[in-house]
């Protein structure tokens, strides 16, 4: 069993001396919340952000070493730019997985409803972030689905900055394994009233394990013109990736092994991914506090890989297209009330291919039970509808009210483009009574759900501000969980997933001083799983509750140590059995109690800075029955930028102590102890100048 940490009373005692400073109230603004920019202290939910500063010094060349610094985040990597998500939750994986996480760029999702990739961060342009904003908890009232444990939005660089003439950037990395990496932007103004951007962004990786490496390139378009009392953006974003996967290694402890942990038992497997989107955002300013703001946009997306980690290991190919509108309406009554209206709207086409292209390896049941052929060809048209409202009330000067409630219409069409039931592609019989897949008849699925929303903040001082918020989330059920069936099941029978979440948090804002403490109860219904009969079940229950800190202080001129740190536990509530183990009670496999970033920050002049950043993970189950389990690890890094003239100098040495741990941990039925190895100690150098 897991022990209670010794630390968990140290970070309680910081806070208590937190709160009788009496810090200092500082402006932070921040757009997830509502919208429309607004300062973070206006809002009860639990909001952190990345800013620019911090995105260039930890320049990542993988978005979990920015997220990092999220409290509530426990992002596992996996490999190349793979990864699996967490926040406020356990390490996501599996049926139920994707989507509970919303990720954006801009205020836009990354992928379509019901149409989520476990790995979509990659899609987005993070590295050449303005700032990345998270919501932790349930944010479904004004984000609608997947939002259920929260969202993750990146902003994408400002653009109307110039005024004549062109200027831009020019930077260059290298690192080990024949790590290059090219960031370039341009811009320029092309009238009085209109700016163009570009940004462009290369990278190639040799991989630390053998045939792991990736190339990826991103391009992002920008135009904003002002014309009366409308400003428009219109943004073209273009990413595609080509990578080599690495799988698990096996055996206990194989993550300590030097040897074994540059292997790669997979070295047939692949992902290929690319991306488009195209967006126009006009934000009209209306008079009187009204402001309107309408964002037509476009998606696509295709993507094929090997699944390396299944028999037969079936080629995979998926894609999606989709339009959609966001409008919001904002009206401002006086200094005492403020009004958000929206609609959402989006069609998507969809479709899904799974073709076994050699022989199943493996025992005669294996063989016999997954031919040869297709395995799915199916396509799925898409329609939903989503109203909203919020509305922020203040009371007096000290309390704020905010409520909201969101209803969201979803219709799946579903088509068939093979033979129904469990044969192979020509209608063959598999043996021991029927194939492993199953491919449901022609149908439709609709999903309505409620999303409500109470909160209150609450200002003790000018410095110190309470705030609350009750919450209830929902997730439909995904296209691959309703029409990729398995063995004799016909029809998934699935409900969207619900959470209520109630939380309690504390903040204050000083020159000197910030922190943020927050403590949270979370109840998650309608689970989706896949069960011991292979069969996507929705009937899982789970708990989940946690206590959160964000601080930073300065401890001198030039010192300043920053925390976030996070004390969680995650567990099964119903009477599922596992292997003849009853799990209610039974802690989330995938899920330490106590992780977080610590960085101690010297900044002995404007233009240089050096960081030491202590990453801490601790233990955590590697099963649902919680018979196995990973033992933690600690990991140190440096990082230092350096300014001057038009140019900076940056240098990150990772894994400073060259410990062996692992990014994952993972253990299963058939093979036993099994990890995604962490890369050993490596040095990344960059430069960078600017015109």
């Amino acid at each position: 069993m897991f022990k209670k940490p010794k630390s968990l009373g140290l970070i309680l005692l910081a806070i208590s001396q937190t709160i009788l400073a009496g810090p200092e109230h500082v402006e932070t603004l921040v757009v997830t919340a509502s919208h429309f920019e607004r300062q973070i202290q206006r809002y009860p939910d639990s909001l952190s952000l990345i800013d620019e500063q911090v995105l260039q010094l930890v320049n990542h060349n993988h978005i979990q070493q920015s997220l990092v610094r999220i409290p509530g985040a426990n992002v596992a990597r996996g490999n190349g730019q793979e990864y699996l998500p967490a926040l406020r939750s356990p390490v996501l994986s599996g049926a139920g997985a994707c989507g509970s996480v919303l990720t954006m760029e801009d205020g836009i999702p990354l992928r379509a409803n019901g149409f989520c990739n476990i790995n979509e961060l990659f899609e987005s342009h993070s590295e050449m972030a303005q700032r990345v904003e998270v919501i932790r908890g349930p944010a479904g009232t004004l984000h609608g689905s997947n939002a259920i444990h929260g969202v993750v939005n990146i902003i994408s660089p400002e653009i109307g900055r110039n005024t004549s003439g062109l200027s831009g950037t020019l930077g260059f990395e290298t690192g080990p394994h024949d790590y290059y990496r090219t960031n370039i932007s341009v811009g320029t103004a092309i009238s009085e009233r209109g700016d163009v951007r570009a940004d462009l962004s290369l990278a190639s990786d040799g991989g630390y394990r053998h045939q792991s490496g990736y190339d990826q390139q991103k391009l992002s378009l920008q135009h904003l013109v002002t014309m009366g009392r409308a400003d428009i953006r219109t943004r073209l974003a273009v990413t595609n990736l080509n990578q080599e996967t690495a799988g698990y290694i096996e055996g206990s402890y194989s993550y300590r092994d030097q040897q074994l942990s540059r292997e790669n038992p997979n070295p047939e497997a692949f992902r290929d991914a690319s991306a488009i989107r195209l967006y126009s955002k006009f934000d009209i300013e209306l008079g009187n506090g009204r402001q309107l703001l309408l964002t037509p946009y476009l998606r696509k997306t295709d993507m094929r890989f090997l699944q390396h980690y299944l028999p037969g290991q079936a080629l995979e190919e998926n894609g999606q297209e989709s339009a959609g509108l966001l409008s919001r309406y904002l009206f401002v009554g006086g200094d005492d009330l403020e009004v958000v209206m929206g609609l959402d709207a989006e069609f998507t086409h969809g479709y899904l291919r799974e073709i076994q292209q050699r022989l199943t390896e493996g025992s005669d049941f294996l063989q016999a039970t997954i031919p040869v052929g297709k395995h799915y060809d199916y396509q799925v048209d898409t329609y939903s509808v989503s109203p909203f409202t919020l509305m922020t009330w203040r009371v007096s000067d000290i309390l704020t009210l905010y409520g909201g409630i969101r209803f969201e219409s979803v219709q799946y069409d579903y088509n068939n483009k093979m033979l129904s039931g469990r044969t192979a592609e020509d209608g063959t019989p598999c043996g021991f009574d029927g194939c492993r897949f199953s491919r449901p008849e022609d149908r439709k699925d609709r999903f309505h759900n409620w999303s409500p929303k109470l909160g209150a903040t609450f200002q003790l001082s000018a410095n110190i501000q309470l705030f609350s918020n009750i919450a209830w989330g929902y997730r439909i059920p995904q296209a691959t969980e309703l029409y990729r069936l398995q063995r004799e099941q016909t029809v998934a029978e699935l409900d969207s997933e619900q959470i209520s979440s109630i939380e309690l948090g504390v903040r204050g804002f000083k020159e000197r001083f910030s922190y943020e403490l927050v403590a949270y109860g979370m109840r998650k219904r309608n689970v989706i799983f896949r069960d011991t009969e292979y069969f996507n079940q929705s009937n899982g229950e789970t708990a989940h509750r946690g206590v959160e800190l964000a601080l930073g202080y300065a401890l001198a001129q030039d010192w300043r140590v920053e925390i976030a740190s996070s004390y969680a536990e995650h567990r099964y509530r119903d009477q599922r059995a596992l292997q003849g183990v009853l799990l209610d009670g039974h802690q989330v496999d995938s899920a330490p109690r106590v992780f977080g970033s610590y960085r101690l920050q010297w900044q002995p002049r404007q233009e240089m800075t050096a960081e030491l950043e202590w990453l801490q993970q601790g233990r955590y189950y590697t099963d649902p029955q919680n018979q196995h389990e990973y033992s933690g690890h600690n990991l140190w890094s440096l990082r230092t930028r350096w300014e001057f003239d038009r140019w900076a100098l940056s240098a990150r040495l990772l894994n400073l102590t060259n410990k062996s741990y692992a990014e994952r941990a993972d253990y299963s039925s058939f093979v036993g102890e099994r990890y995604f190895p962490g890369e050993p100690r490596s040095i990344y150098l960059s430069v960078s100048s600017e015109w």
